[in-house]
């Protein structure tokens, strides 16, 4: 399916739970009505994602890297070629017959060696007869007969031919006049004509007019290697058609402007701009021809058609997602720097999970939610609102999630310690898992600014790792060229925050979350949103630094 009939929906990078099952139950309410949809990631999942949807029977989405087009995903001409051994005159039947006036030059692969065009083909026929006689030099006597619908009646591995041509259709006692030596030689049915012209050294005998070759004939060509070809035309279409028995692998363009199925349709297009080709070959990553872009196809293509869900800045968005076709968002952040050239659906709520608000378009819409999905559903608002306990939930979360819970036939609680029990380990992955497993980025008073919040049962764990932690961060926010690197330790249970920072702004970590006396990274009692508490805390603290 191409790019501009697709619509792909996607959360945010470094993707948590809510991200994901939101992308996945929308875009199956948009297949239900028939709009056809992927849910899409755009990083890794979570061991918390994953057990979800291993329990409810969910595929992981698709890897979405590039809201921007790319060459397979467009329209384009099928890719027709022929063989490098075909002979011109067979790539000109080719041409006519498919209405191309350009074809790709392919080996048994399928790989693409060269390109030929009918002006190449042209050339042949109407240009200076020196680059004929050089094709001619080349051919093998095989070519010769299949062009000329002859029969090769004998071949010579030590023939010997310049590219040459000679006609002769006049008496033995007027040959002494011509030149033949190694020249491909036209004579009629005339044995004694035949016979002189071998002995006058031709390269190559073309017989026309005739059934046969007489075997003295044939006993004199061995001896001077001349291969002898009898023509299935007379001698004006045989002196017409020879000139196009050369293999096409000669004539060939091996300098291609080409293209790979998976380059941006904006890079070729500028390619495009600084040459005049009519079509340029594209290829696989094996070199194999997927087909033919030209002028027209680039007009017509369009970027990646897009929906935004539990997202709308573009710093926490798809790349390219700047020059795509945004159709809608739904979510529960703040509003971004998202802008549109155009009217879009934009649904945001004051709510604590972007699933609450996708099981909400399902009830609208009066669609069934199946026990799968409910459950899928419900695992995503109770991982967002950390079980009701971020200041972040409402009612509406609560409301939802209890009706979901009844579909899926799940007890709410102990569903939820399940959950955190997954989400909740500290022990068994490395620093940098820990810092990117949930890391969103912020632009906060031209500052760049990532904060990561990993769930923990308890947060004791938490000490015991610091100092390896503090040193992977500051090597993380270095390689990621960041002013501030956050990362809040969560622990539901314990209903409260631990936090780490590192960066040139690492001292607004605690000007906005005080450490108590002679303490470090002190226990923070009741925050848990990093959308609601902790990023408005961050942001004022790096307004007053």
């Amino acid at each position: 399916m191409k790019a501009n009939e697709l619509i792909y929906i996607t959360g945010h990078r470094h993707p948590d739970t809510d991200s994901i099952v939101s992308a996945i139950a929308y875009a199956q309410l948009k297949n239900r009505q028939g709009i056809p949809s992927v849910a899409c990631r755009l990083g890794d999942l979570q061991d918390e994602t994953k057990y979800l949807l291993q329990r409810f029977h969910y595929e992981e989405p698709m890897l979405f890297e590039d809201a921007r087009a790319t060459l397979q995903e467009i329209d384009m001409d099928e890719p027709l070629t022929v063989h490098a051994d075909a002979t011109m005159y067979e790539t000109l039947h080719i041409m006519d017959e498919s209405g191309k006036r350009s074809l790709g030059v392919v080996n048994d692969k399928n790989q693409l060696l060269g390109m030929v065009t009918k002006s190449d083909l042209a050339t042949i026929g109407l240009g200076d007869t020196a680059l004929s006689i050089q094709l001619l030099q080349k051919t093998p006597a095989q070519y010769i007969a299949k062009t000329i619908n002859g029969t090769l009646v004998y071949d010579d591995e030590q023939m010997h031919v310049n590219g040459k041509v000679s006609i002769i259709a006049i008496a033995e006692t007027r040959l002494k006049n011509y030149e033949l030596k190694d020249r491909l030689v036209i004579v009629g049915n005339d044995t004694d004509a035949q016979m002189a012209a071998i002995r006058k050294g031709a390269g190559i005998l073309i017989v026309v007019w005739a059934q046969q070759v007489e075997d003295e004939v044939i006993e004199q060509a061995k001896k001077a290697h001349c291969p002898i070809v009898i023509s299935g035309h007379g001698t004006m279409n045989t002196s017409r058609y020879l000139f196009f028995s050369p293999p096409v692998k000669l004539i060939m363009k091996k300098d291609l402007i080409s293209f790979n199925y998976d380059d941006l349709v904006q890079d070729a297009e500028k390619k495009m701009m600084k040459t005049r080709y009519r079509s340029y070959p594209v290829v696989d990553h094996e070199n194999h021809l997927f087909g033919y872009v030209s002028r027209y196809h680039i007009l017509n293509s369009h970027n990646k058609r897009v929906i935004l869900v539990d997202h709308n800045e573009y710093s926490q968005s798809v790349k390219g997602i700047e020059e795509a076709e945004l159709l809608e968002v739904i979510d529960h952040h703040r509003i971004g720097d998202i802008f549109t050239s155009r009217p879009i659906s934009f649904r945001n709520e004051i709510i604590g999970s972007t699933a609450t608000i996708i099981a909400t378009i399902y009830m609208e819409n009066q669609m069934t939610i199946s026990k799968d999905l409910a459950g899928l559903l419900l695992g995503a608002i109770l991982s967002d609102t950390l079980k009701f306990k971020s200041p972040t939930s409402t009612g509406k979360d609560q409301g939802v999630a209890a009706a979901l819970a009844k579909i899926a036939e799940l007890d709410i609680d102990v569903f939820a310690k399940e959950l955190f029990m997954v989400s909740s380990h500290i022990k068994g992955k490395t620093m940098r898992e820990l810092i990117t497993q949930d890391i969103k980025r912020f632009d906060m008073d031209d500052h760049i600014v990532m904060i990561a919040q990993v769930i923990a049962l308890e947060l004791d764990e938490v000490n015991e790792i610091a100092n390896d932690l503090i040193k992977e961060m500051k090597l993380y926010s270095k390689e990621n060229h960041l002013d501030l690197l956050v990362v809040a330790f969560t622990s539901v249970l314990e209903n409260g925050t631990m936090f780490f920072g590192a960066g040139a702004l690492e001292s607004v970590v605690e000007e906005a979350f005080p450490n108590q006396h002679n303490e470090a990274h002190s226990f923070q009692e009741d925050i848990l949103s990093r959308k609601n508490q902790i990023v408005p805390m961050i942001t004022r603290a790096i307004i007053n630094h």
